[in-house]
């Protein structure tokens, strides 16, 4: 195999086209908005007929519905193998973070390449050695080998109202310096918080449980998913 040629699994499916199928798959694990082209272009970073041409391919092999001037969808033999490459990607990260000393603004990169090439026995073993942890570093869920997933009702931490109670249940792992910035301030996941003033520009000043108040700015507020434990009347996940 030459070393600009993609990888497969053995079953014709590139690692290129498994990032696909991760990346349509994410993009509504918390927001259940349609994906276009365009929107995975952006994610992808990839020019739009690029991604027009892959997803065709994709269409082909029977991964995605081949719906045309329609929002991307998976079948089902493209959820299964997206949630795959998804469990691959966050019990990776989670081995990295707590076994071999990586900081969780560091995993990312490293597990979008071992994803595609670490076999099935070493990703048992991987699980077995973590005690089968349901969520990863960033509390993302992790998928089982059976491929069920469940996402927790979580909300973003913006959409909680003032004098809200929450538990930090999610922080977005795409800004590494927002990562550095969060926990430099002590707001990690299960960190209770209380919500103490939403400011027009999607900062959020909060009350950290033994604390003083921290204002988070908007980029950190937006990384926080969080699940509502009491207080003010909020909207539902």
């Amino acid at each position: 195999m030459t070393p600009d040629r993609p990888r497969d699994a053995g079953d014709g499916v590139t690692a290129v086209a498994e990032d696909y199928l991760k990346t349509i798959w994410s993009a509504q694990e918390w927001d259940d908005a349609p994906v276009t082209t365009t929107a995975l272009a952006a994610r992808l970073g990839l020019a739009a007929s690029t991604v027009s041409e892959q997803v065709k391919r994709l269409v082909d092999a029977g991964l995605v519905v081949p719906a045309p001037y329609r929002p991307v969808e998976l079948t089902d033999a493209g959820r299964a193998r997206a949630l795959r490459v998804v469990r691959r990607h966050r019990l990776l990260e989670t081995y990295l973070v707590e076994h071999l000393g990586y900081g969780w603004d560091q995993v990312h990169e490293e597990a979008e390449v071992l994803e595609h090439v670490v076999s099935e026995l070493f990703l048992e073993r991987i699980d077995d050695l973590l005690g089968r942890p349901w969520r990863d570093p960033h509390g993302d869920p992790i998928p089982t080998a059976d491929g069920d997933y469940e996402r927790p009702e979580a909300v973003l931490l913006g959409d909680c109202p003032q004098g809200d109670r929450v538990c930090v249940a999610r922080i977005s792992d795409t800004d590494p310096e927002v990562l550095r910035w969060l926990a430099d301030n002590g707001v990690v996941l299960d960190a209770e918080l209380l919500v103490l003033h939403r400011l027009p520009d999607g900062a959020v000043e909060v009350g950290p449980s033994g604390g003083d108040a921290l204002l988070l700015p908007a980029p950190a507020a937006a990384a926080l998913r969080v699940v509502r434990t009491g207080g003010a009347p909020g909207p539902a996940a």
